[in-house]
């Protein structure tokens, strides 16, 4: 398999190339240079990709329908610097922590423009979101319902909020990622009739103010026939409840899981066929219903940051089990991607320091945690490997690094933005001493 046959599938960000060196290269940069100077593990998002895609959902969706909002879902990965981008490209956010919103605040982002999901945000920060001037809580259940009134009563400010209500969809992805099923933590079930409870109580709630509906189907979803079944079941429901309570849907929220593409064996649909089939089965059952065509959200994370992060590894150990299987071990693994793990999530990779590199073998990586279950991909295809060669996997900018953790008492990698042949750190990688500073003798 040669690299530019790899390239062609859109698992890589789309600067990347093989240069002058024969290396690969993103946004310009060498990534055998990168790893120099930077360390390995590393992680490196590509600038170009991120704002293409960011201005292909804002067209994709407007387009088809003027009445949209574009908020990307921070919990796929958040830095100071991508807030920034972001707020550059005109995006709103869907924040699900104080943490989150603080590193929004921190660079100014247009707090009217945030969104705060979760289905037990705290006192402090309902606080929190009520004081910065949040643009919409969405509300998750009643007690937060409950609590929300009161506190606004208390700071004597009305809140803008969104139900989140659970249409009972399985939109056929994995069952930790499934969210919008009747067997879910999230929302308030429609089907039990727990979501228009929570309608009857938020449009009498004083301090409260009801703009319409979130839900959230999960992720990623390589199908377009559940946001249509998703729509249809909300605006039914919103069509009830506008009749019974007098409910004013000024904003359905579809949320996001639009799938990228990890493997070469799995294509998802393009950003315009999602786009084509919201909007359309949007307006639809609006017209079916006889209701006002509400202001559309949607919340693109993944889908945003997945394909314009690449992470590089260095090869150290290999281990042949002659008629078994040759395991060949990185230095980085389940701490900065634990995807693999949890979810048997699937990747691509290529030798950064010899893309073209003939021979093929069979290897599994693996590596380096004291776990027999880190692992990063199994029984995958490549030219012979050497210690000290440069492992990049591609598709990693989503979730591997909003999920790392110190396991082992590793430090998180550095993140680095590339673009036109400069690089930018994003994060700089922790230190032993950042790794103790919290900790008591």
């Amino acid at each position: 398999m040669n690299f530019l046959s790899f390239k062609d599938t859109v698992i890589f960000p789309k600067t990347a190339g093989i240069n002058v060196a024969g290396h690969l290269s993103i946004g310009g940069c060498d990534l055998v240079d990168l790893a120099d100077e930077f360390g390995t593990p590393l992680y490196i998002y590509d600038e170009t990709t991120l704002i293409d895609k960011c201005r292909e959902f804002l067209s994709e969706f407007q387009s088809r329908y003027p009445k949209v909002k574009v908020a990307y879902a921070s919990k796929a990965f958040m830095t100071r610097g991508l807030a920034a981008l972001l707020k550059r490209q005109g995006l709103g956010l869907d924040v699900v922590s104080g943490g989150e919103m603080s590193a929004a605040k921190s660079v100014d982002f247009p707090m009217e423009k945030v969104y705060f999901h979760g289905n037990n945000k705290g006192r402090d920060e309902l606080l929190q979101a009520i004081e910065w001037g949040l643009g919409s809580i969405v509300v998750d259940n009643l007690h937060e319902l409950r609590l929300l009134d009161e506190l606004c009563q208390e700071k004597g400010v009305t809140q803008n909020i969104l139900l989140r209500v659970s249409p009972g969809i399985d939109p056929h992805t994995h069952a930790y990622t499934t969210t919008g099923v009747i067997d879910s933590k999230f929302g308030l079930t429609i089907a039990t009739g727990q979501a228009e409870d929570g309608v009857a109580r938020a449009v009498k709630a004083k301090n409260l103010r009801l703009l319409g509906l979130h839900f959230h189907l999960g992720s990623p979803i390589f199908e377009l026939e559940p946001y249509p079944a998703g729509i249809k079941v909300a605006v039914k429901f919103a069509a009830e409840m506008i009749e019974r309570y007098g409910l004013k849907l000024e904003e359905l929220n579809v949320g996001g899981g639009f799938a990228i593409q990890y493997v070469r064996q799995s294509p998802p649909p393009a950003v315009s066929e999602y786009a084509e089939a919201i909007t359309t089965s949007l307006k639809n059952e609006c017209e079916r219903a006889g209701i006002e065509p509400p202001t559309l959200v949607v919340e693109p994370g993944r889908s945003l940051v997945g394909r314009a992060g690449v992470a590089l590894y260095r090869v150290g150990f290999s281990k042949d089990i002659p008629d078994v299987r040759k395991y060949v071990s990185v230095d980085g693994g389940m701490a900065d991607n634990i995807r693999p793990a949890i979810y048997g999530s699937l990747y691509e990779a290529v030798i950064a320091n010899r893309p073209l590199a003939e021979g093929s073998e069979v290897v599994t990586i693996a590596g380096k945690y004291c776990e027999s279950g880190d692992i990063l991909i199994r029984d995958l295809e490549l030219p012979p490997l050497n210690s000290g060669d440069l492992l990049a996997l591609p598709a990693s900018g989503a979730y591997n690094l909003a999920m790392s953790s110190n396991y082992n008492l590793s430090t998180r990698p550095a993140v680095v933005m590339v673009k036109d042949g400069a690089a930018r750190l994003l994060r700089r990688r922790e230190s032993y001493q950042d790794l103790i500073a919290l900790d008591y003798l």
